[in-house]
């Protein structure tokens, strides 16, 4: 889960709130205190709320749970002074636009590295590493509306941020530190996206990098915002950071967008829409789910303390209208409304009962099998680990020099480049074991027993790893015949095509006419991509067909 860092004074100044009044209840509203310096706290929050991924979300969310300022905080939106012209072109590369202007602002060093903090944050917590939503924000004293956004070639050359000199935007790509960071995320287009002011100067190369021109400094009053991408997240990421910025006083102001392949009735957008969302809920539905008895004061009290507003609308059913600030990702369905009528009753405040029904448990037919099989590994001295279930393609299909497959379940909002997809095989996890105990004295001997997910359904697998100088085939061969001697399996072997081992030294395992796992000596491609610097070998198998 991301922590956000903020600076202790500023969320002070912000809230009103004292720094300790707000470590010791911080965990109230969904989060926990990792660390605490003399100038900073650094908080984790679930990814579902990036909302608070800075120190005006923190401080809004903080004034409404303790009453200074409880309920939907509204923000009005200025119109529109300034418009961009989405072209025709770039809807092929990157389609999504969403942009707003704020005024009236007073940077300071602390709030910049807020909202640059934010920024980034939401490029992995909303935008998969920039690839769904990236941001923009640009001073707009050195720049003339209207804007444009369209493409450029490969070749058009400008002054990017950190730079002095003018660099082509293949040399960005090659050169730029985020350059070479984000070039993947375009090296499939011939021509790559671009904003530019009336004057021909260079705002923005989403989803890489700003021009220099547009620098923010503590002497900026006024801030044009984009937000580029694919997907409707953009709205979502741009509504956070202009009501984080409204928090510190910036006048939000509305942009035209007009779309050059839009219909004539849609070619015009405004945004930002700061309107909140409004969902019906029961007070019976509420109670149900949770499994207490609340008044609709007690319902309208706590959603007011999450910053929702609630009003009743029919007493026969009790019946409440809610309102959902736009900046609230999280809000999908009524159950997370009902979520944050728990998380603003206080879990603290719920009475506890024993349950109604008492019923005697015993093990799983699974927990038996998993257990028969962690006795039969440690029998063979190894070590029992657990890795994360989720993992990244290049973790899973790039080091591992196999193909990437279409039975993946990925991630809908990765909050780091390393957790992008859950695993569908086990042995890159041992390996990255592995890797991170370089430094231990070998031989090292791991195993697993764990879930992966292939083609959105669970499956029990089994894995193993070796490394040291001599490890070779016969070894794991004879601990895979003893491991399966151990489950009572009938098995027998055929030669592996399988590019994570090495030709010829690795076999496939079938149980009758089915494949149920491989084994062998790791491919030298694969050891170094772990940067290991030994032999490796390893096995895995699938559970259900062994048991």
């Amino acid at each position: 889960m991301p922590v956000i860092t903020v600076d202790s004074k500023d969320l002070e100044a912000l809230s009103g709130i004292g720094r300790q009044k707000i470590i010791d209840s911080v965990s109230m509203i969904g989060a926990e205190v990792e660390r605490v310096g003399e100038e900073t706290i650094d908080i984790e929050f679930f990814p579902n709320r990036p909302d608070l991924y800075s120190v005006e979300g923190v401080s809004r969310a903080m004034k409404a749970f303790f009453g200074l300022s409880p309920g939907l905080q509204k923000y009005a939106v200025q119109p529109p002074q300034v418009e961009i012209t989405i072209k025709k072109e770039v809807k092929e590369v990157r389609p999504v636009l969403g942009c707003a202007v704020v005024r009236g602002l007073s940077f300071t060093s602390a709030s910049i590295k807020s909202l640059m903090d934010l920024q980034e944050d939401l490029h992995w917590a909303l935008g998969r590493g920039r690839k769904k939503v990236s941001i923009g924000v640009h001073d707009m004293t050195g720049i003339t509306a209207p804007f444009t956004y369209t493409t450029e070639s490969p070749d058009f050359a400008f002054v990017p941020l950190d730079h002095t000199e003018k660099m082509t935007m293949a040399e960005i790509l090659e050169k730029h530190a985020k350059g070479v960071k984000f070039a993947h995320l375009v090296k499939e287009m011939n021509k790559y996206p671009i904003i530019k002011d009336a004057n021909g100067n260079i705002l923005s190369f989403p989803p890489i990098i700003n021009g220099t021109l547009t620098t923010v400094t503590e002497s900026t009053k006024e801030l044009f915002i984009d937000v580029t991408g694919t997907s409707k997240e953009v709205y979502t990421a741009l509504n956070i950071v202009v009501s984080a910025l409204a928090e510190r006083g910036g006048i939000i102001e509305a942009v035209r967008i007009i779309d050059e392949s839009a219909d004539i009735e849609d070619a015009k957008t405004i945004l930002p829409n700061l309107e909140p969302s409004v969902h019906m809920i029961t007070l019976e539905e509420i109670k149900s789910h949770l499994g207490f008895e609340l008044s609709s004061d007690d319902v309208i009290q706590s959603l007011a303390k999450m910053g929702l507003d609630a009003a009743t609308i029919s007493k026969n059913p009790m019946t409440f209208d809610v309102s959902v600030p736009a900046y609230r990702a999280d809000i999908l369905h009524r159950n997370d409304i009902i979520e944050d009528v728990a998380i603003g009753y206080g879990y603290a405040e719920i009475p506890a009962k024993l349950p109604e029904i008492y019923t005697a448990g015993k093990s799983h037919p699974l927990s038996i099998a998993r257990l028969s099989a962690c006795e039969a590994m440690i029998s063979l001295g190894y070590s029992q680990v657990m890795p994360f279930t989720l993992t990244s393609e290049e973790i899973h299909f790039e080091n591992m020099r196999r193909p990437v497959t279409s039975d993946v379940t990925y991630v809908m909002h990765p909050i780091s480049e390393e957790q992008t997809m859950i695993r569908t095989t086990l042995l890159p996890g041992l390996l990255e074991i592995l890797a991170l105990n370089r430094h231990r004295e070998l031989p090292q001997k791991i195993f697993e027993v764990g879930e992966v997910a292939v083609n959105g359904k669970n499956k029990q697998k089994i894995a193993a790893v070796s490394i040291h100088h001599a490890a070779n085939f016969t070894e794991m061969s004879e601990a895979v015949d003893a491991f399966l001697r151990e489950t009572k399996t009938e098995y027998e072997l055929r030669e592996s095509d399988d590019p994570a081992f090495l030709s010829g030294r690795a076999a496939d395992i079938y149980v009758g006419d089915k494949k149920i796992g491989v084994f062998g000596e790791l491919h030298p491609g694969v050891v170094t991509a772990f940067e290991l610097g030994y032999a490796v070998i390893g096995f895995e198998a699938d559970m259900s067909l062994i048991f």
